[in-house]
């Protein structure tokens, strides 16, 4: 039972390290969107704070902190291996910090290939659908300030996990549709009558 926990909680620390690896050198390459000032401002994983561009200067101390994260728990892995007597409940809360990792990096940038969202990169056939939610009195990210609330929140979902980011412009908001229509075989989810786009 030990050996097969070892070989689970290993497995899983490294896809997330695979993850941030992919991530990594997927920032060197050239970005498609968002491509100005203006869009960079007007894309948001947090509601109060535009994303940083993709570079390692930008994303350090997101990315040091996710590889001391994962090096901390793999450490502690290694230690449950070798310790006898290791009481193995006390891994499951070392899982925490890793599975809320995905907002250490404030990063969304469309790449060739595929989207950098936060620790993930999501590739063009891994998206099944996307849909840009507006933010209204009922979401989640109301009340973050006039810029947000006027957004939309966008949600691409792939077949395990789904991914979202905040458009504070329309003019962003179209752009990205298009980006996203074209370059993935992906179908747009039925929008709310009030944003005016149809499917």
């Amino acid at each position: 039972m030990k050996l097969w926990l070892s070989a689970l909680f290993i497995g899983i620390v490294v896809y997330y390290s695979y993850q941030l690896i992919r991530v990594l050198f997927k920032m060197k390459q050239s970005i498609v969107f968002p491509a100005t000032e203006r869009e960079w401002k007007s894309v948001r994983k947090f509601p109060l704070q535009a994303v940083y561009s993709p570079e390692f200067s930008k994303q350090k101390s997101g990315i040091l902190l996710y590889s001391f994260i994962l090096l901390s728990v793999l450490a502690m892995l290694l230690l449950g291996v070798y310790i006898e007597g290791f009481d193995w409940t006390f891994i499951l809360p070392v899982f925490l910090p890793i599975a809320y990792s995905n907002s250490l990096l404030n990063l969304f940038a469309v790449v060739k290939g595929g989207i950098l969202s936060g620790n993930r990169f999501i590739p063009w056939h891994k998206i099944k659908s996307f849909q840009f939610i507006p933010i209204t009195m009922n979401h989640r990210f109301y009340g973050f300030g006039k810029e947000v609330n006027d957004g939309w929140e966008l949600e691409m979902k792939t077949k395990f996990f789904s991914a979202s980011c905040i458009i504070t412009s329309r003019e962003t908001k179209e752009k990205l549709a298009a980006i996203l229509r074209e370059q993935a075989v992906i179908e747009l989810e039925e929008e709310s009558p009030e944003d005016g786009v149809n499917s």
